[in-house]
């Protein structure tokens, strides 16, 4: 009886000992329209990433926004994230910077995302984002910074946080790098502004792993794919690891996310989930 007892035993703390591992693992998604909802969470992920544009945007009706509310409540995975907080006719950095627009427009943003119960907007906008050509990089740098605490204190009063996002020279020519992002986030000084590092980006900009160790605790969103061609993480075999190495020793708890081109979403999807796994297992 005492040797079945001790067994039972050991066998329960085994057990606990599998779930905390489990927990420290990172929680995985995908930017991916509410449509691949089904195939997302049986694929393993838990996560989905959405656009402003289609879920919160100010241009949609109180009668669409409602509609999607309604949509969000069904998903099996979480809304956690909605990227594209900008479309590129409005300009948040250079000369034609119009903050009398800028801020209505992500009070209206942050308004629904809180409504919607969705935590995390990123701020990817490379084509508002984009400066003219011959324009002062450091006049820029000095008034987003100026344009970003403003926006960080409407976020604040919705309690949503705003994730800048590194983006590639491909996709614009203004914060190309992590650690320009995060010169920036620094230079704002807000809990609700803070970064969003990409691996994808990184990879293009050839940035060291060791970018993020140096962001540290600014770092509240991760988003994912391989260099080449933007694919799903699996699907040409990158090896993530290295960074994934560096958002443990900051001790990262937040959110993997991908956001990645996809072929054959039945194939890749599931895929790309196991792969992942496979190398933060691994790591973590």
């Amino acid at each position: 009886m005492k040797k079945r007892l001790s067994w039972l035993l050991l066998l329960f703390i085994w057990l606990i000992s599998l779930n905390v591992y489990a927990q420290r693992l990172p929680k995985l998604g995908m930017v991916s329209s509410i449509d691949q909802d089904s195939l997302l969470y049986a694929s393993g992920f838990r996560l989905i990433g959405e656009s402003v544009s289609k879920m919160l945007s100010p241009n949609l009706s109180e009668a669409q926004f409602q509609e999607n509310l309604k949509q969000l409540k069904q998903t099996k995975c979480k809304v956690y994230v909605c990227n594209i907080l900008f479309p590129g006719s409005m300009k948040i950095t250079g000369p034609d910077v119009n903050e009398q627009r800028i801020l209505p427009y992500v009070d209206s943003v942050f308004s629904r995302a809180h409504q919607a119960d969705i935590p995390v907007i990123v701020l990817g906008s490379s084509g508002s984002r984009r400066i003219p050509k011959g324009y002062d990089n450091e006049k820029a740098k000095a008034d987003f910074v100026n344009l970003c605490r403003k926006m960080a204190e409407v976020a604040k009063k919705h309690k949503i946080t705003i994730a800048i996002e590194n983006l590639n020279k491909g996709e614009t020519n203004f914060l190309n790098t992590l650690a320009e992002v995060t010169e920036v986030v620094t230079k704002v000084n807000h809990p609700n502004f803070r970064v969003n590092a990409d691996i994808y980006h990184m990879l293009k900009e050839n940035e060291s792993p060791l970018q993020i160790q140096d962001a540290g605790k600014l770092i509240v969103h991760v988003e994912i794919a391989e260099r080449e061609i933007r694919s799903m993480p699996g699907v040409m075999g990158d090896d993530f690891r290295p960074y994934l190495k560096a958002l443990k020793t900051i001790k990262y708890k937040g959110p993997i996310i991908i956001e990645a081109k996809v072929t054959d979403p039945v194939k890749e999807i599931p895929l790309s989930y196991q792969y992942l796994i496979n190398q933060l297992q691994e790591v973590f």
